[in-house]
């Protein structure tokens, strides 16, 4: 027995499951520190969660209760889904059977911390990788101490009032505040960067990485934490922070070999971006090449690995390691390929773009010549985008040599993103700007400055109107070929731009490639939750990247139908 316990809840109910990371990773320090730590997941009980929830704290009493929200919403413009009612709903149900305080914490709730402690109703909140923290304030509460002395602690004061305490200065004086942004604006390391996290499968109030794989397809690895990079459209370097914080090598692998001995074959970086500190993604591969070679009966030997990346920094040697260390695909983000549309948009801290197009052809040349599948990805509708351009993105990553390209229309605001900041900054509280769109905007969308209001509201309005509906803020370019009228309206759906990429892909090239759809337009459909072909064909045994499977949809798609319908089938 440890001296406390925290329960930690997964209030996830989409599907294809993604594997709760994080819990992994809180479980493991509160674990280290002392602590009993367990996780109430809800993401395989989503008719049932209410009993769950009841039967589970009717025989607990947790010293705290963290809920990562990991996604606020699809994040997808054709697709406008929240996911933030439920997860309101299931802490309202956490707070009606137990006493214990609830935090909040994970990427999703890191983009708009402040907003979503108040609207979830929640004690405290944790911005950013929350290991540490999360332990601390458990140890605080469980000594009876006051949560207010902890730095960088979001602490819900009621009525709409949410407060940071201040971290102190370099001569141990407090702040007097932190800025909204908080952790992306300091260079604090909250990452347990020296030992694996413990992860497991099957073990009660454990996360079971090993039933998630089986219904999702894909474990999951993170090698580094952190964004240096200021990419216009990115809420990583806020959520997570603006250094990168590289693990060690050995803890890496050793954790991947944890996953795949258990039967978890298919990992996921969860970096933003593989090979961004390229040193240290070639450390982690040559570990596992050393290990598979040192031993045939290594479990690395049927690891499939799957990695973000961006088209520079790479090479031969990252490629070939790549390779040999059992990379099963790359998803490449050159995001456009005009250099007029990428300037201002893919930047380094410091202002200066980082890559190319040309760069991008010469990654996919390189994969190609390894025999490592590509997913080309390319985000369509950020400012200044035009037919003009849009036809030229889509002809000249068509002409690449790549298992799939796919391409996304429109672009989500987000608080701390410097899109979100520069949209808000436009419209300076008073006017629209050109291009904001929510599909359930009854009014024109203004958002007002960092600065000028309370904070709590500043984000907000990312999120709901005055009204306190949701309305989550999307852009897309009103230089598209759309009719004045669709512009105009806040509501308005950029259904001209859609026909347009639908188009101008060729019939003979669509099996590769993934479109924006609308419902009663297209066919298809290329959004993750609760997509009904990528569920399917994770019950049929598919595993790895969804992109990984969209070339062969329409075999998958016979053999589903053969396996639902055998009757019929022989019949015809």
């Amino acid at each position: 027995m440890g001296k406390a316990l925290v329960a930690l809840v997964n209030p996830n109910l989409v599907h294809p499951p993604i594997t709760p990371y994080a819990l992994d990773i809180l479980t493991t320090s509160l674990e280290a520190a002392g602590f009993d730590a367990e996780v109430v997941d809800l993401t395989f009980e989503r008719d049932n969660w209410r009993k769950v929830l009841h039967d589970y704290f009717t025989h607990r009493d947790p010293v705290l209760v963290g809920i990562t929200i990991r996604n606020t919403d699809t994040i997808y413009a054709q697709q406008q889904r929240m996911f933030i009612g439920d997860h309101r709903d299931i802490i309202s149900e956490i707070r009606s059977v137990t006493r214990a305080p609830l935090v909040g914490g994970g990427v999703g709730f890191s983009s708009m911390p402040y907003a979503l402690t108040d609207y979830l109703g929640l004690d405290f909140g944790v911005k950013g990788p929350g290991e540490h923290l999360l332990v601390a304030l458990a140890e605080v509460l469980l000594a009876g101490r006051r949560p207010a002395e902890l730095p960088g602690l979001f602490v819900n004061r009621g009525g709409g009032r949410v407060e940071r305490v201040p971290a102190p200065e370099p001569d141990g004086r407090p702040r007097r505040h932190l800025a909204p942004a908080g952790l992306g604006r300091t260079s604090m390391k909250a990452v347990n960067a020296t030992t694996a996290y413990t992860r497991r499968s099957a073990t009660p109030w454990k996360v079971d990485n090993l039933r998630y794989y089986r219904a999702g397809g894909l474990g999951n690895i993170l090698t580094k934490n952190g964004c240096a990079f200021a990419c216009a459209h990115c809420v990583e370097p806020d959520a997570k922070g603006t250094l990168f914080t590289r693990r060690t090598v050995g803890a890496v692998v050793d954790e991947m070999e944890s996953l795949v001995a258990q039967g978890v074959h298919d990992l996921h970086t969860t970096d933003s971006e593989f090979n961004l500190v390229i040193a240290h993604s070639k450390a982690v591969l040559r570990e596992i090449v050393r290990r598979k070679a040192a031993s045939a009966r290594s479990p690395l030997h049927d690891l499939r690995l799957w990695v973000y990346a961006q088209p520079r920094p790479f090479d031969e040697e990252l490629m070939a390691l790549l390779a040999d260390a059992g990379c099963a695909g790359i998803n490449l983000a050159p995001d456009h390929v005009r250099e007029d549309m990428l300037d201002g948009w893919k930047l380094t801290a410091g202002g200066r773009r980082y890559y190319t197009f040309d760069d991008a052809r010469e990654v996919c040349e390189l994969a190609r010549r390894h025999g490592i599948p590509v997913m080309v990805e390319v985000l369509l509708g950020m400012p200044g985008e035009t037919e003009e351009t849009v036809r030229d993105a889509v002809r000249r990553t068509l002409d690449l040599d790549v298992a799939v390209v796919g391409y996304s229309l429109g672009i989500r605001a987000f608080p701390y993103s410097p899109l979100g900041i520069r949209l808000a900054e436009e419209c300076g509280g008073t006017r629209t700007v050109p291009g904001l769109q929510s599909d359930t905007a009854e009014e024109p969308i203004v958002l007002t400055p960092m600065g000028d209001c309370p904070v709590v509201d500043y984000e907000r309005q990312f999120v709901f109107d005055a009204r306190g509906r949701f309305r989550p803020v999307y852009y897309l370019s009103p230089l598209l070929p759309e009719e004045p009228e669709t512009v105009r309206t806040p509501g308005g759906r950029w259904v001209n731009s859609v026909r347009l990429l639908w188009d101008l892909v060729p019939e003979r090239e669509r099996y590769r490639v993934m479109l924006p759809t609308l419902e009663g337009l297209t066919e298809d459909d290329d959004n993750y939750a609760d997509n009904p072909f990528l569920l399917r064909a994770v019950q049929l045994g598919y595993t790895g990247a969804f992109w990984s499977h969209w070339p062969r949809r329409t075999e998958i798609l016979r053999e589903i139908r053969t396996v639902e319908s055998p009757a019929q089938v022989v019949c015809t």
